[in-house]
């Protein structure tokens, strides 16, 4: 599935971030753009797997109902954590404040990047072998 390489190119700069400097602005603004694309990845991927599985949600354009149909077809998806990244995502066309930026990147680094992991890693545990037919 193109959209999954993706995702995982995408995710393996992203993953990287910590070995940035974290004080310049244009590096902090360079992580949220990663996220932003990282996260319509996730959910776009997330939208061919419930599609896949016969899921009628997966009709839906919406983030926030392909996460909701996410959480009760599996079992690796936080709710949480998913909803506070689509809620960062949404918001972070406003962020003008240095410290928003900053502590988004903190969120970004310790809560998202290892949420975004776990999606790769379950995802090709479940589904390696249709990957490449998707």
């Amino acid at each position: 599935m193109k959209k999954f390489e993706n995702y995982k190119s995408n995710l393996d700069v992203l993953a990287e971030a910590d070995k940035e400097d974290l004080e310049n602005t244009f590096i902090i603004g360079g992580i949220i753009d990663k996220f932003f694309i990282q996260f319509e990845l996730a959910w776009k991927v997330l939208k061919e797997l419930l599609r896949y599985e016969g899921n009628s949600m997966a009709n839906t354009g919406s983030p926030r109902e392909i996460l909701k149909a996410a959480y009760g077809t599996y079992d690796f998806i936080g709710e949480q954590i998913w909803l506070s990244m689509l809620r960062d995502r949404n918001d972070m066309t406003h962020i003008y404040d240095g410290n928003a930026a900053k502590e988004l990147v903190g969120r970004i680094l310790h809560d998202y990047i290892p949420a975004f992991s776990r999606l790769q890693t379950e995802i090709e545990t479940r589904y390696q072998e249709i990957l490449d037919m998707l």
